[in-house]
């Protein structure tokens, strides 16, 4: 096996990942690691979307840069045969982070609550305290209010 093949292998297998949903943008880019992962040229590219060699280097540029646009993601992975994919992947289900949130919100309201509480000599059990976090959980989690993603 020839060291250019050994290379256009491992581009391969990167690429590879993100097809079964390991999604980690690569060190040199997607449109550069795909387009070596294909065996194709900058120049290659250019033609078969209508660019010059030099708007393919700008692309790729950009894209590490983080000044590519959407527009031009979609027309270079269409150039090479791909499906651009745009996605916001949270690290959880989004029930887990709402529920998050709400155990947050909850949790910094009784606390408030609970030192005023002790400050007038009526403190409350720590199950007591833990029961009410769950009910107010549940309440914000449903009602949902304006103020639900404010911190403060």
């Amino acid at each position: 096996m020839s060291v250019k093949q050994a290379v256009r292998e491992q581009y391969q297998a990167t690429v590879n990942l993100a097809r079964g949903g390991n999604i980690h943008i690569p060190p040199e880019g997607w449109i550069r690691t795909v387009r070596k992962a294909l065996g194709m040229s900058g120049a290659q590219l250019a033609r078969r979307m209508g660019v010059t060699r030099a708007r393919i280097a700008q692309a790729e540029r950009a894209e590490l840069d983080g000044g590519v646009t959407l527009k031009s993601m979609q027309a270079a992975a269409e150039a090479m045969g791909c499906r651009f994919v745009y996605a916001f992947v949270p690290p959880d289900d989004i029930e887990t982070i709402i529920l998050a949130q709400a155990r947050k919100k909850a949790r910094a309201t009784v606390g408030a609550a609970s030192r005023h509480m002790a400050l007038e000599d009526q403190a409350v059990s720590d199950s007591r305290t833990e029961q009410e976090i769950l009910r107010l959980m549940r309440e914000l989690m449903y009602e949902m209010p304006p103020d639900f993603w404010q911190d403060k």
